[in-house]
């Protein structure tokens, strides 16, 4: 390779690297945003899952009263929302909510189960059309600030497939941000509520519990002197949306933050591959001109030897 090559090569690598950083900051900003949205949510989001569980332990037997709260006798068909992003640049983020929802959806398939997918994000919903499978959901376009109406769109429709009795069951696939270096995929029952992730605890209610109540008896004590008006079935039927919808904000929120973190770090290490690669080609940069300027001293020499 020529030191001409080279140098086009470096300029490139160096081009790259400013896209790449540009990006990596466009990124942070928008993390700190996400973690300020998160942060405000998630007081309110563990309020209204530990309602709706105290309301369905109060229910009982109730909860098959109403068809929003009725568990259907056979579970024939699964609806899978995979909360993805609506672009790529951000490492494994996209593709591994897309590997767990896949492999959820084979292991329901080889239990002789239908699957239905949802899927929010430019990402998932190519994705899976690229795999050949339909998106019964479709919603794109909102994934960099996702607002609540579009968790409400979503829920209503999965509600809805639920209530008329197209799916009988409705699992949420999303990445839950813990830092910008680190997200887990997390999968979660919304429906039906009597399996709902929300009635086996999470991490939402550890530190109201340790606030509301200095011993499990006390809260066992609390708990019966509690009145519904009116009863908790109807009540579980106005809370039941509620938490669909909010179970599915709080997801949305925590993959945009998950996906500002991932692409920040991409990003990052995208910038330190390219000053590596630059001082690589730097090297044999400099290589390449002082072979150039041997061969010259070689001819200039060879020429005065012809001259003696």
């Amino acid at each position: 390779m020529s030191q001409r090559d080279v140098k086009n090569r470096i300029a490139s690598v160096q081009n790259i690297a400013k896209i790449t950083r540009a990006m990596e900051m466009v990124a942070a900003a928008r993390l700190r945003r996400a973690e300020q949205r998160i942060t405000a949510l998630r007081p309110y989001a563990g309020a209204i899952r530990r309602m709706t569980r105290q309301a369905a332990d109060a229910a009982g037997t109730e909860l098959s009263s109403l068809p929003v709260l009725s568990r259907h006798e056979r579970e024939a068909t699964v609806a899978i929302l995979l909360v993805t992003g609506d672009r790529g640049l951000a490492g494994a983020f996209n593709s591994q909510i897309l590997r767990a929802g896949i492999r959820a959806a084979q292991q329901h398939e080889g239990d002789g189960k239908q699957i239905s997918f949802y899927a929010s994000g430019r990402r998932g919903v190519s994705s899976l059309a690229f795999r050949g499978r339909e998106a019964a959901g479709a919603y794109q376009g909102f994934t960099d600030r996702p607002s609540y109406a579009d968790a409400r769109q979503i829920a209503q429709d999965l509600v809805t497939a639920y209530v008329d009795g197209d799916v009988d069951r409705v699992e949420i696939f999303y990445n839950g941000y813990i830092s910008p270096l680190s997200q887990v995929v997390r999968r979660e029952t919304l429906l039906p509520l009597q399996e709902a992730t929300i009635l086996e605890g999470d991490e939402d209610q550890e530190g109201s519990e340790e606030q509301d109540a200095p011993a499990s008896a006390g809260e066992h004590e609390k708990h019966a002197l509690v009145d519904y008006e009116p009863d908790p079935a109807e009540i579980l039927q106005r809370l039941v949306p509620d938490y669909v919808e909010i179970s599915i904000y709080r997801a949305l929120l925590e993959s945009t933050a998950s996906e500002h973190g991932a692409r920040m770090t991409a990003m990052r290490n995208a910038s330190e591959n390219a000053g590596e690669v630059i001082e690589d080609l730097t090297l044999e940069m400099n290589r390449a001109r002082q072979a150039e300027i041997t061969q010259e001293i070689m001819e200039v020499v060879a020429g005065a030897e012809s001259l003696v």
